[in-house]
């Protein structure tokens, strides 16, 4: 079985995340989105919240896959996570040539500390390439309109109404 993690702070998940997990989930037999607690970030969402907006995302929007995705909460080293779970593949996201320096970085490293575990990078859609986690929050702060920008499971969480 193919098992890959998708680690992340997701605060909140974006249509970018999505599209990732979506694409994902088709490379992979098991996919793991693991909700990092990053103590170096004062998330809006706690890591609870986080992750129950992701699994009820996944579940409305990518009912075809859900089944093949788990969806949990996480601190310490990914590839510790990883081969805990047993995986042999991290995806990361990639939206733009400037996370791709930062991601390689941790890429390495990662090998370095898990051999046996490799990373791989899925571009974003370019329809999602500008969207970030950081900017939504923003703009949500300012009440601007995000319901195009997150599924419909982030939006009470940013302080917007959720679409009947």
């Amino acid at each position: 079985m193919r098992l890959a993690v998708y680690p992340g702070s997701f605060d909140p998940i974006t249509r970018g995340h999505l599209d990732v997990i979506e694409r994902a989930s088709g490379l992979f037999d098991r996919l793991v989105v693991a909700v990092l607690v990053n103590t170096r970030k004062s998330p809006v969402l706690d890591v609870a919240d986080r992750a129950a907006v992701i699994r009820q995302a996944v579940d409305e929007e990518l009912a075809a896959v859900a089944g093949a995705i788990e969806v949990i909460t996480f601190d310490g080293l990914t590839v510790e996570l990883a081969r805990q779970k047993g995986a042999t593949s991290i995806v990361r996201g990639l939206r733009a040539v400037s996370d791709f320096e930062s991601e390689q970085q941790i890429a390495h490293l990662n090998r370095k500390l898990a051999p046996e575990i490799d990373t791989v990078f899925l571009m974003t859609g370019l329809e999602y390439a500008y969207l970030s986690s950081s900017l939504v929050r923003e703009i949500a702060a300012f009440g601007g309109d995000v319901s195009a920008l997150v599924p419909p499971a982030a939006l009470p969480y940013l302080g917007v109404a959720r679409p009947a």
